[in-house]
């Protein structure tokens, strides 16, 4: 008899405190660590730590509003029609109360960002790319503590399995399941460190794009191929081919793909007209 993993933790840090959460917890810690890797790459690279400043404020804003706005559009939208309220973090159906930061999704998270970088780079005349290569490189190590606030509000499981590595999430029900939120953890943290290597390296620090593209390629391929492990979040999507977590995928590897291609293609063009 296999021995599966028991998993019942509550999601509340305190036993009867709503206002403090562990998915709330991990929000605060990943920003707090993504700014702390900004900000060596910045001290690197010579750039004041007043503008990173700056920038943190409209990236964080943009991706809290994005993520929550993210998840109303792309996935209950008639039901917020029909209780706008509840896009504060409280809930009203069947007694009111507060959630915190539940019902984010990391694709409008993302879009915010990048909308709140766009008006940032504006403002401020900054190269939009190269401020992206930097960004996603805490970005995606954020990523991997929003999965593990995910784990450990017992949110966004797999399908039933019989591996031995299984959870039980008591909370949902006696049934072995895929980790999910556990396998995109660790491989969101494979890529941060893998992008910061190569940033590192500095053989691409003048490819403008280049490591922005290839986090978003990397980043969404793995969340395209476990999305395959995953329970479907909204009912509506028993009846799709590719659940709205694959279909929002898509255009954002797309948009990688097209990136890496176009940073090294201008680079290339730029070393031939120096040479000639």
């Amino acid at each position: 008899m296999i021995n599966y993993f028991i998993w019942d933790i509550d999601p509340r840090i305190i036993n009867g405190f709503d206002f403090l959460r562990w998915y709330g917890l991990c929000w605060a810690v990943g920003i707090l660590i993504a700014y702390q890797i900004t900000l060596k790459i910045f001290k690197t690279e010579g750039i004041s730590v007043t503008e990173l400043d700056k920038l943190a404020t409209y990236v964080i804003l943009g991706m809290i509003i994005g993520a929550r706005f993210g998840h109303i559009l792309f996935y209950d939208p008639i039901y917020y029609l029909n209780n706008p309220i509840e896009i504060l973090p409280i809930q009203i159906q069947p007694s009111f109360r507060f959630v915190g930061l539940t019902g984010l999704a990391s694709h409008g998270g993302i879009l915010g960002a990048l909308i709140a970088l766009y008006l940032y780079t504006r403002k401020y005349n900054k190269n939009y790319l190269w401020v992206l290569d930097r960004l996603v490189i805490g970005g995606a190590l954020m990523g991997s503590l929003i999965r593990v606030g995910n784990l450990l509000n017992s949110e966004i499981v797999g399908i039933q399995t019989t591996i031995p590595w299984a959870f039980i999430f008591t909370r949902i029900d006696l049934i072995p399941r895929h980790p999910t939120p556990f396998y995109e953890a660790i491989l969101y943290l494979i890529v941060s460190v893998s992008l910061f290597f190569i940033w590192k390296s500095r053989k691409f620090q003048n490819n403008n794009g280049f490591v922005f593209g290839l986090g978003m390629v990397f980043i969404f391929v793995q969340r395209f191929l476990v999305e395959y492990l995953k329970e479907n979040q909204v009912p509506f999507e028993e009846k799709l081919t590719l659940n709205m977590g694959q279909i929002l995928s898509i255009p954002l590897i797309l948009v990688g793909l097209f990136l890496v291609i176009w940073s090294l293609k201008s680079e290339y063009q730029k070393d031939k007209v120096n040479t000639t």
